[in-house]
């Protein structure tokens, strides 16, 4: 009887953590972290600060990139004002920490969508869908003739000690039977140091990380990051587990940034969409969509013109990420996989009905 009793406090006792860990996101009421934006009237938002084209401080002291982008959409749709976002400059390991204290509402710091960030068992967070799709890749001079790994055979490669990076080449490399001798370092700087000194004939380290080192470079145009493609790094804005409410939100504001592209919605053509749509009862999943026929935002929390309020706010996808990472920017980066599915990417949002 005595064992019985036992095995019946410790089960509750685990259902009542688990109810607890579940709702860890959320205040003493049981409100949504969304709410509490809401009450302070403005969005707190963990971004790196120091990569080009993602989350950068320039020197007139103001945050710029796609990471960047994706917190004033958020704040636009939330509280109607994309300027109402607090930044808060976090490194790697400070960036988790961060969310779970309550220091920031949400990530948007290059980071990737695995399975031990997002299980409950693991770092327990909530994702938003990948905002840029990313993947480790290495960097060469031009004029080393250097076009695929198997041209990096025998030769020197500088990676960052102790990182799944250092893993993931040495993965890469081994699968493929490919020689190569790794030059280690402890972070970053140290990284491309050693690749600039010429200490090694390549450098590694994400796509985007390498297209951001590579803007700084006295002469950017003298070195090429190769096709070859090493890991698969999803990034995805993030926030604490366990907020439905919040993570609702958060999802369907990347999604509706995906939409607009899709529906060739441009910061520019906004308002002549909304008119239209508005005079013509015939467009109904327009109307849906730009909140014209209400009760999708508040499905979510938010104010039926929330797409309005982001596209405004910051263009669509494609506008987001031609401004940072275009053709044109000083962090060129090919979309590839962050192509429309209908381009052949892998961006797609699902119906807004």
């Amino acid at each position: 009887m005595i064992r019985s009793s036992r095995r019946i406090l410790i089960g509750a006792i685990t259902v009542v953590a688990g109810l607890l860990g579940g709702c860890a996101s959320l205040d003493e009421a049981g409100r949504s972290r969304l709410d509490l934006v809401k009450q302070r009237d403005e969005l707190l938002c963990g971004v790196s600060g120091k990569i080009p084209g993602f989350s950068f401080l320039t020197p007139k002291g103001t945050y710029t990139g796609l990471d960047v982008d994706i917190c004033r959409a958020m704040a636009a749709a939330f509280l109607g004002d994309a300027d109402k976002v607090q930044y808060r400059p976090l490194t790697a390991p400070e960036r988790f920490t961060a969310l779970r204290s309550g220091e920031i509402d949400l990530l948007s710091r290059n980071t990737t969508h695995t399975l031990s960030r997002d299980a409950e068992g693991g770092n327990g967070l909530g994702f938003a869908p990948v905002v840029f799709h990313d993947g480790q890749g290495l960097i060469v001079p031009v004029n080393s003739g250097v076009t695929s790994l198997a041209d990096l055979s025998g030769q020197a490669i500088c990676v960052g000690s102790g990182t799944t990076t250092e893993q993931n080449l040495n993965d890469a490399f081994a699968s493929k039977g490919i020689p190569y001798t790794p030059i280690k370092y402890q972070d970053l700087n140290q990284v491309v140091g050693g690749y600039l000194q010429g200490r090694c004939q390549a450098m590694t380290s994400d796509r985007s990380q390498l297209a951001a080192a590579r803007s700084g470079f006295i002469e950017p145009e003298g070195h090429v990051i190769l096709e070859d493609r090493l890991s698969k790094e999803p990034l995805a804005p993030a926030v604490v587990g366990g907020d439905q409410r919040l993570v609702d939100a958060m999802t369907w504001v990347v999604y509706a940034l995906i939409e607009a592209e899709e529906r060739g919605i441009t910061q520019a053509n906004l308002d002549r969409q909304l008119r239209a749509a508005e005079a013509d009862p015939s467009q109904a999943a327009m109307r849906r969509f730009l909140g014209v026929d209400g009760g999708l935002g508040r499905k979510l929390g938010l104010p039926d013109d929330f797409v309005v309020q982001a596209i405004r706010a910051t263009g669509n996808y494609g506008e987001i990420y031609d401004r940072h990472l275009g053709p044109e920017s000083p962090v060129a980066i090919p979309r590839g996989a962050n192509r429309l599915a209908e381009d052949g990417g892998l961006m797609i949002a699902p119906p807004f009905t």
